[in-house]
């Protein structure tokens, strides 16, 4: 018997690295597995005709398309999307694993009028043991948080790693922006982007999705302090781009609190237990989340002061902007000021200070 489909939904998976197969077949197979089934999952094969043919084999009731677009995630993404017709697209990541009920859950705020995008919880499934140095205040850096969240609340943002949005708002806007975002092994907050970019434009908001979770694998060579650094000084350069595309120092009140209260929350909280319960592991973590906090206020000095391309860029540009400080991706946090909200839901309530760190 064939199982139920929800003809209002189609999911798109990037992914461009032979390297992540088994991760790739994990994450197809937990969206074959959801109830009610998408009425298609599109995967999106960048630059890789390996790859894209190895997939064919696979799978026959999964649409398999080559990345048409700029090479990278967003472009991938973007091909995908404008593949399908329905009126809802998930996205989920190749090295994600969606667990029984995501999808389902990840629609549910999208009947409400003012919702145009949902993200769920991402937890971090370590290919070994989790580092004892890593703190969960840099979990954003492996793409993942440290909790299930229980509540539905108004978000700035959410992660594409596990992401559904109404194709109308995602239309409005033209899709991720193209050069923007993840390329090799640069990363930027295109994620980000598109979520400011969609509230803007449509007066919508972003909902965090209870119930809906995934699990993000963390391969080992990401398992190392050498590669926490280096994303963290991406990031500060990204969000120093992204500052400057948006213009609006309004929407990074979500920055200035992990700077100002979770970094500093965590480190005393890791001194703490080193001094009180003699756990050198404190100390380690604490030393990394500095050092972290180091490398991405590094990486936002370089953007913020490299030179002028094109008429465009550099510290003058910014400043121009009125966005002159550094700032970079945290841990998602509902902040109602910092958003474009319209409307409440009973179930999903705007929350008007940040209160921890909740998924992005």
């Amino acid at each position: 018997m064939d199982s139920p489909t929800d003809q209002r939904v189609s999911v798109v998976i990037p992914c461009h690295s032979q390297r992540r197969w088994p991760q790739l077949v994990a994450a197809v197979e937990s969206v074959l597995a959801q109830r009610p089934r998408p009425l298609e999952l599109v995967v999106v094969v960048d630059r890789n005709q390996e790859l894209f043919d190895q997939v064919k084999r696979r799978w026959a009731d999964v649409t398999v398309l080559a990345n048409n677009l700029h090479a990278g995630a967003s472009g991938n993404r973007n091909t995908g999307i404008r593949h399908t017709r329905t009126p809802y697209i998930a996205l989920l990541d190749d090295d994600a694993r969606a667990r029984p009920g995501w999808l389902a859950a990840m629609l549910a705020p999208l009947d409400d009028p003012t919702v145009i995008g949902t993200g769920s919880t991402i937890l971090p499934a370590w290919e070994t043991t989790r580092p004892t140095w890593f703190p969960d205040e840099l979990l954003w850096t492996v793409v993942s948080t440290s909790h299930t969240a229980t509540d539905c609340i108004t978000v700035r943002n959410v992660w594409s790693a596990s992401m559904a949005l109404r194709r109308d708002a995602f239309d409005a806007v033209g899709g991720f922006r193209l050069g923007f975002g993840k390329d090799g092994n640069r990363s930027r907050p295109e994620d980000t982007d598109l979520c400011l970019r969609m509230s803007l434009a449509t007066s919508g908001r972003w909902v965090h999705a209870p119930g809906a979770v995934v699990d993000h694998a963390i391969p080992s060579d990401r398992m190392t302090i050498r590669s926490v650094l280096v994303r963290c000084y991406n990031e500060g350069r990204g969000k120093v781009e992204l500052a400057r595309l948006t213009g609006d120092r309004r929407f990074f009140g979500l920055e200035r609190h992990y700077m100002s209260a979770e970094v500093p929350r965590g480190v005393v909280r890791e001194l703490s237990h080193m001094v009180r319960y003699g756990r050198v592991s404190g100390g380690a973590r604490a030393g990394v989340l500095l050092l972290g906090v180091g490398m991405a206020a590094t990486g936002a000095a370089a953007e913020l002061f490299r030179p002028a391309v094109g008429g465009g860029g550099g510290f003058l540009a910014l400043t121009h902007t009125g966005t002159t400080t550094p700032s970079f991706r945290v841990p998602l946090q509902a902040e109602s000021r910092d958003l474009p909200s319209r409307g409440d839901l009973d179930s999903c309530p705007d929350v008007a200070e940040p209160s921890g760190a909740l998924p992005r």
